[in-house]
């Protein structure tokens, strides 16, 4: 597959660079860019991506390397990245990965053959207070996980229905009696 900008995304990524002293800076919204429309970021890819902003090729696989948000690789249409950090990890988030790869036959870090879901634990989102909880495809966060919600949003995913970002909301904690 021969990887190209569009026109109109060629001006963006000008505009992009407009708003930086120097170019390197833009590496990692042309890499979004990128990943938006090719769906990964993998070689070829990157390689477009150094190319358009006369870049080492070793500058933008370096940062497309370091940031796991950045796919490697062509992914499902929903890519649901699964918390297992401590805090998930005492909440459930084990027991949630193990239950979406049980109910999408696929481990972590595959992808069903209809090319719907991929599976990735990653180590952290950033709402602790909120455990367990998935990203679904960089950017909708479900939270409070439990195996009935994982079967309501999966389910909804087929249907292309994708959840709302849901409102953060800290779980009540019942006083304790003395």
């Amino acid at each position: 597959m021969k990887y190209e900008f569009s026109k109109e995304e060629l001006e963006q990524i000008e505009q992009i660079k407009a708003r930086y002293p120097e170019v390197k800076p833009a590496t990692l919204p042309v890499l979004w860019i990128a990943q938006k429309k090719f769906g990964h970021v993998e070689p070829e890819v990157q390689k477009l991506v150094a190319k358009t902003l006369e870049l080492p090729e070793s500058h933008v696989h370096g940062v497309a390397e370091f940031y796991t948000q950045y796919y490697k690789k062509e992914q499902g249409k929903f890519v649901l990245d699964v918390c297992t950090c401590l805090s998930c990890q005492i909440c459930g988030g084990y027991d949630i990965l193990h239950y979406l790869e049980d109910k999408l036959g696929i481990k972590n870090g595959e992808t069903t053959e209809d090319k719907m879901f991929t599976i990735q634990q990653v180590e952290c989102l950033g709402a602790c207070g909120y455990a367990p909880m998935m990203q679904i495809t960089n950017g909708v966060y479900v939270n409070h996980l439990t195996k009935e919600k994982v079967d309501k949003v999966i389910d909804g995913l087929k249907k292309g229905e994708v959840p709302e970002f849901e409102k953060m909301e800290m779980r009540k904690v019942k006083p304790q009696e003395n």
